[in-house]
């Protein structure tokens, strides 16, 4: 491949990965540190922020020092010691997002957000974690992790865990960010609070329009008890008839197609629906004795069984949407004054034991709190952020005489989302495509997309077109299966070929090929991404994305969709890294190789960025080439079961991750490979899942320019003081030291983005 992007200047014309970086010197320093984070304080009178506090972040345990002394000589890395917990891994990172909520530093509005995302991460961690864990402990399943850990200690950890993260939330919004909204004019005020004209109007309010839309469900010898439903809110209710009776249990969901904030008074006081609903119940139970209320919350397990899939995909995966409906609950929130009736009766009914009953203040549900943080608050929110164009293909859309099929075959272009535009580069790509008249045919593999996708649109357009138009929808994108089913039924009635998935594995390769008929013959035009052809999440999330005319990765795409539709695995790729075929072993050799240049006593480098680094044996390379003296960086946002600085295994290892305003998504692989350097960009976290279960694709980013565009990519996250943490091998995390004005990853590539659009303006203008 020729020629790329233009990129930002490295200094002196040397790659940065041939320096120090900040981590890396203090690298040691950190990793020996025996300091846990909370015992950090707030200082005096100075405002809270994530550097210089974590809340109760547990101390954890430091064997893996103890033990390498014992174990190094055995060679033994499997030792479970050196393995850190998968669920305790990933609820550190969510210790780091209630982290960005406390954060004073950022706007009051950005917070909100940030205790929303925390719901929504929490809600997904315990109806796939905890379910999966609580199915095998169901099932009798006792296998230890690769921590040595059984499943039972596993899940009372997790939810013990789960439910300290959960407490500091409430604790945060109650003491925090409440009062922060108040003092700005964003009351969220309780019922009795109202002034008489506004509990008027609410009460009013509730009768005419609230009221007909709630069913209560009474639970006796008559009635059954009710089914409720996943993650919906909901407030029970004891009553009595009369003083000599007993009391009644009925249930009341919260719809949620009403507003939850609702005003009554001009201005921003609001009142949550719940409290509406609880303090009108009157009306809804007339002549009987309201005795006691508590608002709850129920979750359900999303693991379900795939076994009968391969009968029927689109059978199995409405079967499958079905029995996750009516899944087994696996955790109960409820408020911490609720009596004790109300919790015996839901306790016993769900089938739930005491560590799965979450005693929590406050409103129990935050995502609806991005209504609050969408406010229009100018002053409360961060800069609003645009997505700029890319460079090169803006101009070629301004030249009449070029297409943009001219300009990527002219250069491979390097997409860095959401600074560049998804809408204007990967739609605009598909969207040329479908009216193109020389295009001949187009195939893609959609894993997750917008509920109005463009792409999907452009994909229609196409086949109306009269174009060949081949499209992979993976049915089992756990919690997409509804919309992509959806998609399927659209497409299918256009006329186009579908492929449903693949049998034994999920596809999660994100990847859109052009077939073009030109003047020297058939033209192939390739896009292979690190993240899902979404819309709205490319907004949020930080992905890369390859545009190429490049041949062989063209002729490895032809391949790779055959195989989709044909079920025929190729195993013989010419430039793309694919798993399940051959990714892992690429990788160990990618790693196995700078170790042999480090016992040389070469300068080895190794740069791991991905989401989550869990698999075992990949982490037995990486401590294997440490060992050997390697310098390695594992940028990892979430999940990392690798323990860095363990004496005589891990020393050279240092494991950052990235929290801040942008979700940090894309993978990156880099190696000196003894100065002539690699880098591959794509879809594969390393963890089993998607290394041995899943396709995946890796391509190898050959053009100069776009290396030094992902070499200041690697710089610049390597040098935030803003939101990066640094992982010591206790498994516990800490903020970067932040100087005076500390350098942010995000708000540097926003500039950048905006300074290269800029430019292109005022070239346009002299034109």
């Amino acid at each position: 491949m020729e020629g790329g992007d233009q990129a930002e200047p490295v200094q002196d014309g040397e790659s940065s990965h041939g320096r120090s970086t900040a981590a890396g010197s203090g690298h040691n320093e950190t990793a020996d540190s025996s300091a846990d984070v909370s015992d950090a304080t707030e200082g005096d009178g100075n405002a809270i922020t994530f550097r210089s506090m974590v809340e109760d972040e547990p101390a954890r345990p430091d064997s893996a020092e103890r033990a390498t002394d014992e174990r190094l000589d055995d060679g033994d890395l499997t030792d479970p010691v050196f393995y850190l917990d998968r669920e305790q891994s990933e609820l550190a990172f969510q210790r780091r997002v209630l982290a960005e909520a406390r954060d004073e530093t950022n706007p009051l509005l950005e917070r909100v957000r940030f205790l929303a995302i925390l719901t929504a991460n929490l809600d997904e961690f315990v109806r796939k974690r905890i379910g999966g864990l609580d199915r095998r402990l169901r099932s009798g399943s006792d296998e230890r992790s690769p921590a040595g850990r059984t499943t039972d200690q596993r899940l009372t950890d997790a939810l013990s865990e789960a439910g300290a993260i959960l407490a500091a939330q409430a604790r945060c919004y109650s003491e925090e960010i409440r009062p922060a909204l108040a003092a700005n004019g964003i009351d969220i005020v309780d019922y009795d609070a109202l002034s008489p004209a506004a509990a008027n109007a609410a009460r009013s309010t509730f009768e005419e329009s609230i009221l007909p839309t709630l069913t209560p469900l009474t639970f006796d010898p008559a009635h059954p008890f009710p089914f409720i439903s996943n993650q919906s809110l909901s407030l029970a209710v004891l009553t009595r008839r009369d003083c000599d009776d007993g009391v009644t249990f009925s249930r009341i969901k919260i719809p949620r197609n009403r507003e939850r904030f609702v005003s009554f008074e001009p201005g921003s006081q609001f009142v949550l629906l719940e409290d509406v609903v609880r303090s009108n119940l009157d009306l809804l139970f007339p002549d009987v004795e309201i005795v006691d209320t508590a608002l709850f919350r129920v979750t359900r397990n999303a693991e379900v069984s795939r076994a009968e899939e391969a009968d029927d995909m689109i059978e199995a995966t409405e079967s499958i949407l079905d029995r996750r409906r009516f899944g087994n609950v696996v955790r109960l929130e409820i408020e911490p004054d609720a009596p004790e009736a109300i919790v015996d009766i839901l306790a016993r009914e769900l089938d739930l034991t005491d560590r799965q009953v979450f005693s929590l203040p406050g409103p129990l549900e935050y995502r609806d709190f991005n209504r609050i943080a969408s406010l229009d608050r100018p002053d409360l929110s961060g800069p609003e952020w645009t997505p700029q164009p890319h460079p090169r293909l803006a101009a070629a859309a301004r030249d009449e005489k070029r297409t943009i099929f001219d300009a990527i075959r002219a250069n491979d272009v390097l997409l860095h989302h959401p600074y560049h535009s998804f809408e204007k580069t990967v739609c605009r790509f598909l969207e040329k495509a479908a009216r193109d008249p020389d295009v001949l045919a187009i195939k893609a593999a959609i894993y997750r997309t917008a509920s109005d996708s463009r792409v999907i649109e452009s994909l229609l357009t196409a086949a109306r077109n009269g174009k060949q138009v081949a499209v992979m929808v993976e049915l089992a994108a756990r919690f997409d299966e509804q919309n992509n089913l959806e998609w399927v039924e659209r497409l299918e009635a256009e006329g186009i070929h579908v492929a449903y998935g693949t049998i034994g594995y999920k596809t999660h390769s994100k990847a859109a090929l052009v077939v073009r008929d030109e003047a020297d013959g058939v033209g192939l035009y390739s896009h292979i991404g690190t993240g899902n052809y979404h819309s709205e999440t490319a907004k949020g999330y930080e992905d890369l994305g390859l545009l190429t005319a490049d041949p062989a990765i063209g002729r490895d795409l032809v391949r790779l969709f055959n195989y989709y539709t044909g079920q025929t695995l190729h195993g013989d790729y010419e430039a793309l890294l694919v798993a399940p075929v051959e990714l892992r072993e690429r990788l160990r050799a990618v790693i196995r190789a700078e170790a042999e240049r480090a016992r040389a006593g070469d300068d080895a480098r190794l740069i791991v960025k991905v989401n989550r680094l869990e698999d075992p044996a990949l982490i037995r390379e990486l401590y294997r080439a440490s060992m050997a003296g390697v310098e390695i960086d594992c940028l990892v946002r979430g999940i990392c079961r690798l323990r860095p600085g363990i004496g005589g295994i891990s020393e050279t290892i240092t494991v950052h991750s990235i929290v801040g305003r942008f979700l940090e998504h894309s993978r990156i692989v880099y190696a000196r490979d003894g100065g002539s350097e690699r880098y591959y960009v794509g879809s594969a976290d390393w963890m089993q899942r998607n290394l041995d279960d899943r396709i995946e694709t890796l391509v190898p980013v050959e053009a100069r320019p776009l290396r030094d565009r992902l070499d200041a990519i690697l710089e610049t996250l390597l040098a935030d003081e803003r939101n990066r943490w640094v992982m010591r091998s206790d498994g516990s995390y800490e903020p970067v030291p932040a100087g005076d004005d500390p350098v942010d990853a995000h708000t540097i590539f926003m500039d950048r983005a905006r300074r290269d659009a800029r430019i292109l303006n005022e070239n346009s203008a002299d034109s």
